[in-house]
């Protein structure tokens, strides 16, 4: 069992679908956040930062199709209210 350690300081099992559910509302298709959710889960270890896995989804995502990562961005800009540099994401 691996777990994710939150901004917190919580700690909670790493979950693949919640990587899928966030890629797939980015813009992926399916297929493409079943492979994202995937390659995340390969890299996660145990007390992983939850600020590493965004980390890690936003690079897939950019990798993949930049578009994604930027509806990703938005959606922390708009609706969570954070910015690039309040979660340390490089400008692009």
């Amino acid at each position: 069992m691996v777990d994710v350690v939150k901004a917190d300081g919580r700690r909670e099992p790493f979950v693949r679908e919640k990587v899928v559910v966030s890629a797939l509302k980015s813009g992926a298709p399916p297929q493409e956040a079943r492979a994202i959710g995937e390659a995340v889960e390969r890299t996660a270890y145990d007390g992983m930062p939850s600020s590493e896995i965004r980390s890690r989804v936003l690079e897939q995502l950019h990798d993949r199709n930049p578009e994604w990562e930027e509806n990703w961005l938005v959606y922390d800009r708009a609706v969570k209210r954070r910015g690039a540099a309040a979660v340390g994401v490089p400008a692009r």
